[in-house]
């Protein structure tokens, strides 16, 4: 229902004002192994710094990023709000992880850092509490089987897949009650 609500919100209302602190969920045109095995169609989230840059976790790790280099990326980028978010403190703790590896297994309690768990991490409220839990990871599509992207990923890499353990992912996120949808970004 939460899509739904996000897809009318994307077709009514286009929204130019971000804050920093604010969360921008990249909507991507054609699926991927992300999107196979999470609600939607979102495969990223990066945190606001400024009108003009974010902080994200990529393949070169956590590192800041001009808004202006995700405006060419295909697709589009809703924006939303963590209810609750003390922004000053959330960008202190998401600064904490800057030149951190990106963390390409998944895997929790490890030095590297995923997109959405940055945003897990780092939004806080202002006594700094963390707003966002971990949730059991999914690698399973709709029928619920692991897809053979992730098992032969997790294959290579000489694990099992870590299906069920706590992490996050943005599509999830964007769903959550603690997230407001304020708008979308071109």
């Amino acid at each position: 229902m939460k899509i739904i609500s996000i897809f009318l919100l994307f077709l009514l209302t286009s929204c130019n004002s971000l804050h920093t602190g604010d969360l921008l969920f990249h909507v991507v045109e054609k699926g991927n192994a992300i999107t196979d095995v999470t609600p939607g169609m979102i495969d990223h989230v990066a945190i606001v710094l400024s009108k003009d840059s974010v902080i994200e976790a990529v393949g070169a790790g956590v590192k800041t990023t001009p808004l202006d280099s995700l405006r060419r990326q295909k697709g589009y980028y809703i924006i939303g709000k963590v209810r609750g978010t003390d922004p000053t403190l959330s960008i202190i703790n998401a600064r904490y992880f800057l030149g951190r590896p990106y963390d390409r297994l998944y895997l929790p309690d490890n030095e590297a850092i995923y997109c959405s768990e940055l945003v897990l991490f780092s939004m806080v409220d202002k006594n700094g509490n963390r707003l966002l839990s971990p949730i059991p990871m999914s690698f399973h599509d709709t029928s619920g089987h692991i897809t053979p992207y992730w098992q032969q990923f997790y294959q290579q890499q000489g694990m099992e897949v870590p299906e069920g353990w706590p992490g996050s992912n943005p599509g999830e996120l964007s769903q959550r009650h603690e997230v407001r949808i304020k708008g979308h970004l071109r």
